[in-house]
């Protein structure tokens, strides 16, 4: 049976004292395989959480627990080939990222092949998200699924929760690895096999019970001394050098300019560490990047080869992006908060919408796999397709368009923030504040399409005056 992956995308992680406002926070680009996977936003409630669950890509089934959290959830609007559920948050403020496809290599693809009847991508959220506590217990639980059932691919999984950020890796059929992220670090992982330094005694670091013994056993250690997974697990390929390692190499010098680093070193570091302090902001920029101010951005002023040169971090098959954050200077119950956008993130904007809900908006909800403009996926996407046929003449008003969504969501969440304390039902008037957030990206999305149509009217070749 063949297998859908997702092999595009690109995560971000952020520790609590690394952060503008000491939020924990994890994201992730959800790129397809092709241009356009139409993707919805909902809420998942317990009593709309199988009992059973079988995996449409594979032989995949299981008994779930009983007593699932609700949570939310972006899965794909068509489930023709399964959920996807990709991110989202449950009722006890736990957050889950999945999945980033990652690479690995053949030595240890001979010790413990992938599993053709595992789990994958398409699974993950749904079998583990209504089920954990905090983020160390989404390790636990994910891993402890590994073990037992296997994975038909290698993956990079994001947990969160108030205190901690944790990078887990499927690096074969049944093995895996994660690491706490420290608090005043962050990563940016593209799809290779991203955890170097590894250390088995510290309670920060998880694994598989036999993964000591499987490295000296089969002798997959390359280096000396230590453990770098990323030697021992990972490749170090050609590809990696244009289609990975250059989105690291972006993302880091957008926070520390001062690394003397190129765009194909094989060795960029996995936990890194500003003095800048990492804001939402920093982070969509980053996730929407395409190498701005070098020679490698498909809009600059290179060369044809250097702009084909390194896949860009923002990129056509962009579905979904999501920034998960955790906030610590707020109540519990308005703590979460579900940053998405939709498409191409060239042309969108992302919107703060409060977790704790039972229900999201209909033009973010409503979703089919047919064009429809009048929901938010597709208006997005329409957005991006304009955008990328004259870069230069639509940025400005793109820029524009997203400081005033961001803008005007925020506000609206800084009184939400007061207001929530008072509210007879929380959960109805969080609804009601999302509602209006997206109303306002809805509504300022299809105010760029009209000055972008409006722009590039007099652009079209189809002219003719008498004076020609």
């Amino acid at each position: 049976m063949s297998k859908r992956v997702k092999g595009s995308c690109t995560t971000m992680l952020v520790g609590k004292d690394a952060s503008i406002d000491g939020s924990v926070i994890i994201a992730r680009n959800e790129d397809g395989n092709v241009p356009l996977v139409p993707q919805k936003f909902i809420v998942v409630k317990p009593e709309d959480q199988p009992k059973h669950y079988q995996s449409v890509l594979s032989t995949f089934n299981i008994d779930l627990p009983d007593k699932p959290l609700r949570y939310t959830s972006t899965p794909n609007a068509d489930p023709a080939e399964g959920v996807w559920g990709a991110a989202g948050f449950n009722s006890e403020n736990v957050a889950m990222s999945s999945t980033e496809t990652i690479t690995t290599n053949s030595r240890i693809l001979g010790v413990d092949p992938l599993v053709d009847d595992g789990f994958g991508e398409e699974d993950m959220p749904t079998i583990v998200l209504p089920y954990i506590h905090s983020a160390r217990e989404g390790v636990q639980r994910l891993g402890s699924l590994l073990e037992q059932y296997g994975t038909y691919e290698t993956n990079g999984i994001c947990f969160a929760d108030k205190d901690e950020a944790w990078y887990f890796e499927s690096i074969a059929g049944h093995h895996w690895a994660a690491v706490r992220i420290p608090d005043d670090a962050y990563v940016v992982a593209p799809n290779r096999l991203n955890i170097d330094w590894f250390d088995f005694d510290s309670p920060d670091y998880m694994y598989a019970a036999d993964l000591p013994d499987l490295i000296a056993k089969h002798h997959l250690n390359p280096d000396p001394e230590g453990y770098n997974f990323r030697h021992i697990f990972g490749s170090a390929t050609i590809k990696d050098t244009r289609y990975n390692n250059a989105r690291a190499w972006y993302g880091q010098k957008y926070f520390n300019p001062e690394f003397d680093t190129t765009p194909i070193d094989q060795d960029l570091p996995f936990i890194c560490r500003t003095p800048h302090k990492i804001s939402i902001e920093d982070m969509k920029f980053v996730l929407s990047s395409h190498y701005e101010n070098t020679p490698y951005d498909p809009y600059g002023t290179g060369t044809p080869a250097q702009k084909k040169q390194f896949r860009p971090i923002g990129i056509n098959r962009n579905q979904e992006l999501h920034i998960l954050q955790i906030r610590n200077d707020v109540p519990a119950e308005i703590a979460a908060i579900h940053w998405l956008a939709f498409g191409p993130n060239t042309f969108n904007a992302v919107v703060p919408f409060y977790a704790n809900v039972n229900d999201t908006p209909a033009v973010y909800r409503d979703i089919t796999k047919d064009f429809d403009i009048s929901k938010m996926y597709w208006l997005s996407c329409t957005l991006g397709v304009l955008g990328d046929t004259n870069f230069g003449l639509f940025e400005d008003f793109e820029n524009i368009f997203e400081e005033k969504i961001v803008g005007a969501c925020r506000n609206l969440q800084m009184h939400a923030d007061q207001e929530a304390q008072s509210a007879k039902d929380l959960s109805a008037y969080l609804e009601s504040v999302n509602e209006k957030m997206a109303a306002v990206s809805f509504d300022n999305s299809n105010k760029l399409l009209g000055q972008m149509v409006a722009l590039a009217a007099p652009q079209m070749k189809l002219q003719f005056t008498l004076n020609d």
